[in-house]
């Protein structure tokens, strides 16, 4: 029988050899642990923004649709009142409006102002047909463009839209 002999060296190497491709593998597991664990993290940073992106913009849509209807149900108020508005620029053309309900008046005109009521139609105002409504058709020597010389009714708008226009007679130039 044949005795075979290891050395202690050889047994050493071995042990080395097979300790250092352990290393290298646990390394490279390691690192490719380390490159899904950052891929992992750029996705939910990415999943992140983006649910940041869409709450921002519902949040503005929500706002702005807030705002919207707001000024409608601003509006719908505002054009009950237009009537009663009217019976006070009646009123006080024919000096009627004096008292307590010149006060009153004067609270309730200060009130739609502050809610962005905003009465135009002048006479000497440029005819506008996005404005205007002429009822009345005039030509005159002192005059070179359309222009409104007599108003009838007042015109009303809010938040930039026109609510009523105002009623008028309108001059044209010879």
């Amino acid at each position: 029988m044949s005795e075979s002999h290891v050395s202690d060296e050889g047994v050493e190497k071995f042990l080395d050899t097979l300790e250092s491709e352990l290393a290298a593998e646990v390394a490279a597991s390691e690192e490719q642990a380390a490159t899904d664990v950052d891929a992992r993290v750029n996705e939910l940073v990415g999943d992140l923004q983006r649910l940041q992106a869409e709450y921002s913009n519902y949040r503005k849509r929500v706002d702005r649709d807030r705002d919207l209807f707001r000024d409608a149900g601003v509006a719908a108020a505002l054009a009950e009142l237009l009537p009663i508005l009217d019976d006070i620029g009646r009123a006080r053309a024919h000096d009627d409006l004096n008292g307590t309900f010149k006060v009153v008046a004067e609270n309730l005109e200060a009130a739609t102002r502050k809610l962005g009521l905003e009465a135009f139609g002048e006479a000497g105002d440029a005819f506008d047909p996005t404005m205007h409504e002429a009822i009345a058709h005039e030509t005159r020597d002192d005059v070179s463009a359309p222009t409104c010389v007599t108003v009838h009714q007042q015109g009303y708008r809010h938040a930039g839209r026109v609510m009523r226009p105002a009623l008028v007679t309108v001059a044209d130039g010879q």
